[in-house]
């Protein structure tokens, strides 16, 4: 017996199951059965079975003796080689490139400790893809020695790949927590992070306009903002070789002082805000007034306190409204509060409260609300009284929703609109550290006893953001994010709420893609893709014989991933 395939013109072929004798010099055949409704494994079986096969089930056919989370990985290090950042980090393969490549890549899949890093990626492939199988913490941080002596070169190589003269340079500083007591640059300071009592570590980061990191620094607790600009800007021209470039700061940041030093250099200029006490300067000359905002949300200024810069004021309505709503929910909690004491401090007849007392209790509620300066406070021995101060009150409020852009560049450079799109773009800087300091990267708390791995930790961290940035890009059309948000930064209004593509707003409500795959996260996207696993089998009846690796079959989500990505 055999099975035969028999075509049909407008279906299916037919599946048969026939005999076949011979009678003289003829050939007979009869059908024993129709197969057709088999499904083609059962059908496979049987044709085997026919020609005398050994059968043999797969579970017993061989074993599966390990099976390993792979297609992240797959997906890190393959992103990490198409960007060259092997190449950037050192020409030539060697131990300390792949440890520090693993580090970048367990940054991204699982971050912790670098003792948990040595043994966490013996989880997934990663150990087994760059042969760190034996490699331990001491080899890490090694490695991390190997990449701080090489961090001024792989930033100028970066630089040089997304800076060029006349640039536009992002820059902006946040902080950490420090857990212990050993690193010398861990120093109470404004501490970020909201963790009292916590020392803390500073570090500026450098992008290009589009978000893109390019060099970090690590600074003391203690150091301010604005003192660090100034080494920025030696960076930037000295170490990074650019002539001319625009550098945006927040108002914080670039302050009047650190200007003036900016203006020593030549080719260098600058974009940064007001403070609101300068806006308020600004209308009392009446260099701003609102008649300004009849027409339109934006108008360029002049005053003769800035002769060397341009000033783009801006007003949003609905940022005033917020404001507003804001201000009078915090005024009206700190009067509750305030309430409460004046009430305790008259039920204190017999003992009543020291001035020194009443003034502790009432220092609390203004430290928590920040709402003092719109408050005349009484305090004296055993009395306490306050009262709004209801015109600076509507003096601020007049203000709300106006701020004011200043920059160096002129408008055959830079228009007014570019010009407040450009300040805008330190939201790329502020994500960046969301990403950092988040559930992403988890660069906090910074464990380090040295001064240098501290450094090279954020390093390190700043290269995985770095990969992290590209794979975004890449993979938008399967993520939350709005892939036509880079587009529309240049074109839509600079004043105005950013509002949402059409297509973004159909994908999140649809949470389905145009492709119709279900919309991911950053994280869950990678967690999916960890579902590619590596498994290594053995034939069942040899314990001792030969394996081999089979990989799991991609999901249509996997394969589009890796599409996307030019895997």
């Amino acid at each position: 017996m055999y099975i035969e395939s028999i075509p049909n013109r407008n279906s299916p072929p037919a599946i048969l199951l026939r005999e076949t004798w011979r009678e003289g010099q003829k050939i007979h055949k009869r059908t024993v059965a129709n197969l057709s409704h088999w499904i083609p494994e059962k059908i496979e079986a049987l044709r085997r079975l026919l020609k005398d096969e050994a059968l043999v089930a797969a579970k017993d056919a061989f074993v599966i003796e390990r099976s390993l989370p792979h297609g992240h990985v797959e997906a890190i290090l393959g992103t990490i080689k198409r960007l060259g950042l092997d190449g950037l980090l050192s020409s030539a393969r060697c131990r300390e490139r792949d440890l520090v490549m693993a580090m970048i890549a367990e940054r991204l899949i699982h971050p912790c400790s670098k003792l948990a890093t040595s043994r966490l990626w013996h989880t997934t492939t990663l150990a087994e893809e760059l042969g760190l199988g034996d490699a331990d913490e001491d080899d890490l941080y090694g490695a991390m020695d190997w990449l701080l002596a090489r961090q001024g070169r792989i930033e100028k190589k970066l630089a040089e790949r997304h800076l060029s003269d006349g640039s536009l340079v992002l820059y902006d500083v946040t902080s950490s927590y420090y857990e212990g007591r050993c690193c010398p640059l861990a120093q109470y300071g404004h501490d970020r992070d909201g963790r009292k009592g916590r020392p803390i570590i500073v570090y500026g980061l450098l992008t290009d306009g589009e978000g893109r990191p390019v060099a970090v620094e690590a600074y003391p607790g203690n150091t301010g903002d604005p003192s660090t600009v100034s080494g920025q800007a030696e960076k930037l021209r000295e170490r990074f070789g650019l002539s001319r470039l625009v550098l945006v700061g927040d108002r914080g940041m670039l302050t009047e002082t650190q200007i003036e030093k900016l203006r020593a250099y030549s080719g260098l200029g600058w974009i940064s805000a007001l403070r609101s006490s300068v806006i308020r300067d600004l209308v009392a000359e009446g260099s701003l007034q609102m008649s300004l905002f009849d027409q339109r949300d934006l108008a360029e200024i002049h005053s003769p306190e800035f002769p060397l810069e341009r000033l783009v004021a801006c007003y949003n309505p609905l940022l005033a409204e917020e404001r507003r709503r804001k201000r009078r929910e915090l005024i009206a909690a700190t009067e509750k509060e305030l309430e409460k004491i004046v009430r305790e401090v008259g039920r204190r007849t017999r003992s009543p409260l020291g001035k020194d007392e009443i003034g502790k209790k009432v220092g609390k509620v203004i430290g928590r609300y920040k709402m003092g300066k719109h408050f005349a406070l009484a305090i004296g021995e055993g009395t306490f009284s306050y009262e709004r101060k209801e015109v600076k009150i509507g003096q601020e409020e007049t203000l709300d929703g106006i701020y004011v852009i200043r920059t160096s560049e002129p408008t055959e450079r830079l228009c007014a609109e570019d010009t407040v799109r450009s300040y805008k773009n330190l939201t790329h800087v502020e994500r960046a550290f969301r990403s950092l300091k988040g559930m992403d990267l988890l660069i906090r708390p910074i464990w380090h006893h040295t001064e240098d791995h501290v450094r090279a930790h954020i390093f390190i961290c700043m290269l995985a953001y770095y990969v992290e940035w590209h794979m975004r890009q890449a993979l938008a059309p399967l993520l939350f994010g709005d892939e036509e948000l880079a587009g529309n930064r240049k074109t839509r209004d600079p004043v105005k709420p950013a509002k949402p593509s059409v297509a973004v707003e159909r994908k999140k409500a649809r949470r389905l893609t145009s492709e119709g795959l279900v919309v991911q996260s950053f994280d869950t996207l990678l967690e999916e893709l960890g579902t590619r696993c590596r498994n290594r089998c053995r034939i069942q009846s040899e314990s001792k014989g030969p394996t081999f690796n089979q990989l799991t079959e991609m999901s249509p989500l996997q394969k589009r991933a890796f599409q996307l990505l030019g895997l």
